[in-house]
């Protein structure tokens, strides 16, 4: 294994995240609401994405300074063609042993065969509600929670490990905290409920739409037998939980009321191929794909990516108040750039 490089903070880089499109066919509004995005929304041509061959390079550089985990993200991920080439290339590069995709899971049984295939084992798929009518309300393309749920079956019976994702949002979705608990419960798969979150400008956020993880726990507690379970690894965002019952488990992702900026290992990619140092990062990532393309050699864009991680001193969730947020609002990267 390389050794990790470090940044001003300590903080080793040991994740890669990689934005393969900045387009999604839904329209949530938390993070591409359809007021903004619509029909007539420019996305990125596809000359300005990262090819492949110029992603499977990046993470075989990050490979060597101490990445040994790959998560492919969008946008939607699974909008993007032969996605399983990539996923197959990323597999064979050494030193990376763990390559994961955050998806809607509208397209897995369309796709997911030949992911498989390629050698993904891990997927997290995003619901953030089992009432049908409250899902259609959220993604805005009136698609239901049972075809997700039907989605994420599939997913498993090829094999697939799967985790779901649920970002709350006060006085929207958090009367369905309990019904998701006790749903994946029942079918023994780890739901993680995010604490809404600042990213990109246009969600509308604000500290009084954020349920804490404390007010999720103290309801989840209310209804269920819990005990807590010991963090895994390092930089493990999630704070996990488990049903004494029959030990299936959740997590909470508490990004507002307690950061895990000390312990954030991830170096992030933008789908027009810029490096950013944080999810909350603003519109000023470094033009890596530029260097890609201009002849640099690996020993170059080494170079380049180690002083980016030796210079990063990101730590935003650390220092979110209502005046920072003021502040930076307009000026964040979106989440279909950068991925969540």
């Amino acid at each position: 294994m390389n050794q990790a490089i470090k940044d001003k903070l300590g903080r080793p880089i040991r994740d890669l995240r990689i934005s393969v499109t900045d387009r999604c066919n839904f329209r949530c509004d938390y993070c591409m609401p359809k007021e903004i995005f619509g029909d007539d929304f420019v996305f990125l041509p596809k000359q300005e994405l990262l090819s492949f061959d110029e992603i499977m390079r990046l993470a075989r550089l990050y490979s060597s300074l101490g990445v040994e985990k790959v998560r492919i993200t969008g946008g939607e991920p699974l909008l993007r063609r032969d996605l399983y080439k990539l996923i197959q290339g990323i597999n064979e590069i050494e030193g990376i042993n763990d390559i994961g995709l955050t998806t809607n899971g509208l397209l897995l049984k369309k796709h997911g065969q030949n992911l498989y295939d390629a050698g993904l084992r891990r997927i997290n798929v995003s619901i953030d509600a089992l009432d049908n009518e409250l899902f259609k309300s959220i993604n805005n393309r009136n698609i239901s929670a049972s075809q997700i749920l039907e989605q994420i079956d599939y997913a498993k019976k090829i094999g697939f490990k799967v985790k779901v994702n649920v970002v709350i949002q006060k006085g929207i979705n958090d009367q369905e905290i309990i019904p998701l608990v006790e749903y994946f419960k029942n079918n023994n798969i780890v739901v993680r409920f995010i604490e809404f979150m600042d990213v990109g400008n246009d969600n509308g956020w604000n500290f009084d739409k954020v349920v804490t993880k404390k007010e999720m726990l103290e309801q989840i507690g209310q209804h269920f037998e819990i005990e807590p379970v010991e963090s895994s690894y390092f930089g493990e965002v999630a704070t996990y939980y488990r049903h004494k019952d029959n030990g299936a488990q959740f997590g909470l992702i508490t990004s507002v009321s307690a950061s895990f900026c000390s312990s954030c290992t991830r170096a992030r990619i933008s789908s027009d191929g810029k490096f950013y140092g944080c999810l909350f990062a603003e519109k000023n990532g470094y033009d890596i794909k530029t260097e890609l393309r201009n002849g640099k050699t690996d020993n170059e864009i080494l170079s380049t990516l180690k002083h980016l991680w030796n210079i990063r001193d990101d730590k935003y969730s650390d220092e979110r108040t209502e005046a920072t947020v003021a502040r930076r609002k307009k000026n964040k990267i979106n989440m279909n750039y950068i991925g969540g």
